[in-house]
């Protein structure tokens, strides 16, 4: 959600747009539009919303800038390739110029280089690679992209790249200076025919994608300067560098394919970007893994540009993203770079000046020379003995290989010592690191240290599962594995204290510096409070005692305080705390208590039948006779001495 101070800077956030879509948080802002984090509220899912800035709509001389805004939609629609970011919707609300597209949760490929500082000749490919897929299926369609540039090149989270915002797309057949006289673009990606007559097609993106791939693998852009203009004056006047002018170890096949993209004459390069894609996979298939997996250095320095994303104005200088206006045929109204003015003529061609002779000239000049010998014989053994000459530059050996490594240290005039050790991030038999470092300034024959990978130091994960916790981290940190947090898990089946499980697994081998291992350790029964099961059954009791896999001990106990089979005592009692598979006792009902049947043959009646209930007994009274006179008990159904629960009814027979 939106802050209250956000809100009072963008009016937008918040706002429910065309009753549908509801604007959430500003992602991006650049010339032409701001784009919004929203959520679609009939389908409920997140979409990027992307509004035209307001003074564009109402400024007459931007009418052409507002109706390409809203053909992004309709162009871009077209476009369902898996490596495009598509467009679901376009539409206007009152004061808003709006169009929906899919939101990609990630980072841009700008911004991957920020942290990254250059990319592997491998993952430089790649992306590449899926750039021009996605630029080949609008090729195919007729439209050209016409802004390709890292700010466009969307990364998902699964590692996916994405081109997004076709807001410059066009027809092939459009040609942009039919209508404004301007062409809109980021400086330091414009082919030159886009700069000097205003129109592009399919190659002007394969010239940009070109740009991508130099700055990807360099990590920088091959064209800088301290304005857009002169900026892309380089792009009409100057081929773009090689790559390895920056990068010495790349292979002459990666020069071949910049320079083949980026081609100034547009036949030179790849017809589109179905045919830069075929080419990059073919110098692919020429490079061997170790190759691919290089990177270079990041660059020491930034690229020196300023930061302007909403420049219009020609003669503004442009952040190395943004989208700029420049003036077409720009190539052809301001000179090159670099070139020299034409000297100045002689105010008097016909005066020359007189010539002086003086045979004493030619003396001087001997002596001179002498002197200059002298001088300099002198000056060549100090140079070569204590001057600047007596020492020189440890060079750059980081990432080579031994054998280069070696070759270029001795070729500086200095020794060369190896040692091994091991690198998580640097390949077996590549040098890590030099004493003294590059650059540093030694005596000739020095000594200099290089440090070879051994790759990353592997080990196998120990089998420590059924172990004291104390004794398996002792014998992780003997081999040196980094320790990560332990969790705890209560366990019915293992003692408190012993280790349940390792992760990695016990067995796998790994990188051992960088790998943490996680080690799982019991903590015993799960603390619980005792149920409560008096009154139960004893085998609905027991089903309730075995939710906590107690240890149930069953005692019986005759008693009228419970019918037969109920449990009517227990230990623990319940509400007490205990343990998962505690043990507990409950007692059960065996039954009303036992009693003994006395003689009541000879009593009385009334005698009889008071002491009967006396004993416990449910008394019944009968006669055989209608006269009887109730004199005296003559019978009774129950044996006298036998034990009969209390309760128990027996009848007394009188005459």
């Amino acid at each position: 959600m939106a802050s209250v101070s956000d809100t009072l800077t963008d009016p937008l956030l918040g706002r429910v747009i065309d009753g549908r879509y509801e604007v959430r948080e500003r992602v991006a802002a650049g010339g032409m539009a701001t784009v919004y984090l929203a959520f679609d509220r009939r389908l409920e899912r997140d979409v990027a919303l992307k509004v035209m800035h307001r003074h564009l709509e109402i400024d007459p001389n931007s009418k052409e800038i507002v109706a390409r805004f809203r053909r992004e939609a309709k162009a871009a629609a077209r476009l369902t390739h898996p490596g495009i970011v598509r467009v679901y919707d376009q539409g206007v609300d009152e004061d808003v110029s709006y169009l929906t597209m899919e939101f990609v949760d990630g980072e841009n490929l700008r911004e991957r280089m920020a942290h990254e500082g250059t990319l592997s000749l491998g993952e430089s490919l790649t992306t590449l690679d899926h750039v021009l897929d996605a630029l080949a299926s609008a090729h195919r369609q007729g439209l050209v992209h016409q802004d390709v540039k890292p700010e466009n090149v969307l990364i998902d989270t699964e590692g996916r790249p994405r081109v997004a915002d076709f807001g410059l797309a066009r027809a092939v057949t459009e040609v942009t200076s039919t209508t404004s006289g301007t062409i809109l673009g980021t400086v330091a990606y414009l082919g030159p025919e886009l700069i000097t007559q205003g129109v592009s097609d399919a190659r002007t993106d394969v010239y940009a994608a070109g740009v991508l791939l130099y700055e990807m693998i360099t990590g920088r852009q091959p064209h800088t300067g301290a304005t857009a203009i002169q900026v892309a004056t380089m792009h009409v006047h100057e081929d773009i560098p090689a790559a390895s002018s920056v990068v010495p170890w790349l292979p002459p096949e990666i020069d071949e394919l910049v320079a083949t993209l980026t081609a100034r004459d547009p036949d030179g390069r790849p017809a589109d970007a179905s045919a830069a894609l075929a080419l990059v996979r073919q110098t692919r298939s020429l490079l061997d893994d170790p190759t691919l997996d290089r990177r270079a250095d990041p660059p020491s320095g930034a690229i020196a540009t300023v930061d302007d994303p909403d420049a219009t104005a020609v003669l503004r200088p442009a952040a190395s993203g943004s989208t700029v206006a420049l003036p077409i045929g720009l190539g052809h109204r301001f000179p090159t770079v670099g070139t020299e003015l034409e000297p100045l003529p002689d105010e008097d061609p016909e005066a020359k000046e007189p010539q002086r002779s003086d045979r004493r000239a030619g003396w001087w000049i001997a002596a001179i020379v002498v002197a200059f010998l002298v001088l300099g014989g002198g000056g060549l053994w100090w140079y070569n003995s204590i001057g600047p000459g007596a020492y020189t530059t440890v060079p750059p050996v980081d990432g080579e290989t031994l054998e280069n490594a070696q070759a270029l240290v001795e070729g500086a005039g200095l020794v060369a010592e190896v040692e091994e050790a091991y690198y998580d991030e640097v390949p077996e038999g590549f040098v890590a690191s030099t004493d003294p470092n590059a650059q540093q300034r030694v005596a000739n024959g020095s000594t200099v240290t290089l440090s070879v990978s051994l790759g990353p130091r592997m080990e196998t994960v120990p089998d420590v599962v059924g172990g004291a916790r104390d004794a398996a981290e002792a014998t992780l940190t003997d081999l040196g594995f980094p320790l990560g947090e332990v969790t705890t898990t209560y366990s019915d089946t293992v003692p408190a204290g012993e280790v349940m499980s390792v992760t990695p697994a016990a067995g796998e081998t790994v990188i051992l510096h960088s790998t943490e291992i996680v080690l799982e350790v019991s903590a015993g029964p799960e603390p619980i409070v005792v149920p409560d099961v008096t009154g139960m059954s004893l085998k609905d009791a027991q089903a309730e005692l075995a939710k906590d896999n107690l240890d149930v001990t069953v005692a019986t106990e005759r008693t009228d305080e419970a019918r037969k089979g109920e449990v009517f005592r227990q230990s623990p009692e319940a509400g007490a705390d205990a343990f998962r598979t505690g043990a507990i006792t409950i007692t059960v009902s065996d039954g009303p208590p036992l009693v003994t049947v006395d003689d009541y043959v000879g009593l009385g009646v009334d005698a009889a039948e008071k002491a009967a209930k006396a004993d416990g007994l449910k008394v019944t009274l009968y006669s055989k006779w209608p006269w009887s006179t109730k004199n005296s008990i003559v019978d009774q159904s129950l044996v006298p001495g036998a034990q009969v629960e209390k309760n128990t009814s027996i009848v007394l027979i009188y005459n």
